[in-house]
C-alpha cells in the first residue's frame, strides 16, 4: 500500500472515531416535559439542573406553559409526554372520558404557599361579603375560595368573585381593583411582602384538607400513556430521579434553591422558605398514597365530587381508573 492511501486511512478512521459512538455507548433518552415556576416542577426542574436527569441516562426538555389546561393540551396533543399538573384540570379531561394519560406519582403537599390575601382589617371570610375577591378561574385557589365561602356560609353572589390570571394579581390587589387575592407561588410570596395585607387562609384550612391531607388542586404527576407503553424503562429512570430531587428539596433545601431561584426569580431566602413550606414525598410513599382503596385516592374522588358541587365539573369521573403505579 502506497504511503498517500495508508495516511487516507488513517484519517478515515481517525475521523469516524470522533462521529461514531463507540460500541456499547448508551444514548440519552429524550423526554418533552411541561413546566412552569409553580413549585410542583421543582423536582423535575432541579433533576435537570443538578444532573440528576443525565445520570439516568435522560435528555429532559422543558416546555413552560402558563396554565395546567394548557399543559394537559400539550399531553393530550403528544407535543409533551410527562407532566406535574394541578389535579384540577385533569379531572375535566377525565370527565370526558380522556384515556390518553394515567397518574404516576404525587410530589408533594404544598398546603401552607396557596391561601387568601385580604386587608389587614379584615378578620372573616363573612367580613367579605360584598367585596371583590380576584382567583383564577377553574384552579385550585378556585375552589379553596368556594370551599372557604360554603363555609362561612356565604354563596358567590354574596361577594364579586373576579378571573384574574395568576401573574396579574399582586398588581390588581395593589392598584385596588380587588379587595382579597387568592394566589399560590411565587405570586404568594410577592402578596405577602406588601404592606396592608394579610393571609387570612391558606389551603390547611380547606375542608378535605383537614379530613384527607388532600389541598384543593393537589398535585399530580401524569405521563401520556402512548409514551409509557413505548417507554416503560425511560419513565421508571425518570420516575426515580424525579423523586430522589424530592429528597433533595426535603432535606437539603439550601442546595435545591440555588438551582432553583433561575426558574422562580424569587430570593434565596424565599426559595428556600417556599421549599420548606411544602411536604415532599419520596418514591417510597407513592404507593401508600395511590393505594385504592386509601385514603388519600379517597380524597381526590371527593375532591371530584366537589368539583361537581361547586358545578366546576358537570359530573365526576372514577378517579381510580387514572391512576396507574406499575412503573414506580
Amino acid at each position: 500500500m502506497n504511503q498517500s492511501r495508508r495516511l487516507f486511512l488513517q484519517a478515515s478512521a481517525a475521523a469516524a472515531a470522533l462521529t461514531v459512538p463507540a460500541i456499547g455507548m448508551a444514548s440519552q433518552a429524550t423526554i418533552n416535559y411541561g413546566g412552569s415556576a409553580w413549585l410542583g416542577h421543582y423536582p423535575a426542574y432541579l433533576a435537570m439542573k443538578n444532573g440528576g436527569f443525565a445520570g439516568a441516562g435522560l435528555d429532559l426538555q422543558w416546555q413552560s406553559f402558563g396554565t395546567s389546561s394548557a399543559r394537559m393540551s400539550a399531553i393530550l396533543s403528544g407535543g409533551i409526554d410527562i407532566a406535574c399538573t394541578g389535579i384540577v384540570s385533569a379531572l375535566a379531561l377525565m370527565a370526558r372520558g380522556s384515556k390518553h394519560f394515567s397518574i404516576v406519582g404525587v410530589p408533594e403537599n404544598f398546603g401552607r404557599v396557596e391561601g387568601l390575601f385580604v386587608r389587614s382589617d379584615v378578620s372573616s371570610i363573612k367580613a367579605l361579603k360584598g367585596k371583590k375577591i380576584g382567583v383564577t378561574f377553574a384552579s385550585s385557589a378556585h375552589l379553596l375560595v368556594l370551599d372557604l365561602l360554603a363555609g362561612a356560609g356565604l354563596s358567590p353572589s354574596d361577594v364579586t368573585v373576579l378571573n384574574v390570571p395568576a401573574p396579574e394579581l399582586p398588581a390588581a390587589i395593589q392598584s385596588g381593583q380587588i379587595d382579597a387575592a387568592a394566589a399560590w407561588t411565587p405570586q404568594f410570596n410577592r402578596i405577602r411582602a406588601m404592606p396592608g395585607l394579610k393571609l387570612l387562609a391558606d389551603d390547611t384550612t380547606f375542608s378535605l384538607f383537614k379530613s384527607h391531607n388532600v389541598t384543593p388542586g393537589p398535585d399530580v404527576l401524569v405521563v401520556r400513556n402512548a409514551f409509557a407503553e413505548k417507554n416503560a424503562d425511560v419513565l421508571r429512570g425518570f420516575l426515580k430521579a424525579y423523586f430522589n430531587a424530592c429528597t433533595v428539596l426535603r432535606d437539603r433545601p439550601d442546595e435545591a434553591a440555588k438551582h432553583l431561584v433561575s426558574l422562580t426569580s424569587l430570593s434565596a431566602e424565599d426559595q428556600v422558605e417556599t421549599i420548606n413550606g411544602a411536604e415532599w414525598y419520596s418514591a417510597a410513599q407513592q404507593q401508600q398514597l395511590l393505594k385504592v382503596p386509601g385514603s388519600y385516592a379517597d380524597g381526590l374522588q371527593r375532591l371530584a365530587d366537589m368539583l361537581v358541587t361547586h358545578k366546576q365539573l358537570d359530573k365526576a369521573p372514577a378517579v381510580r381508573e387514572w391512576i396507574n403505579v406499575s412503573y414506580l
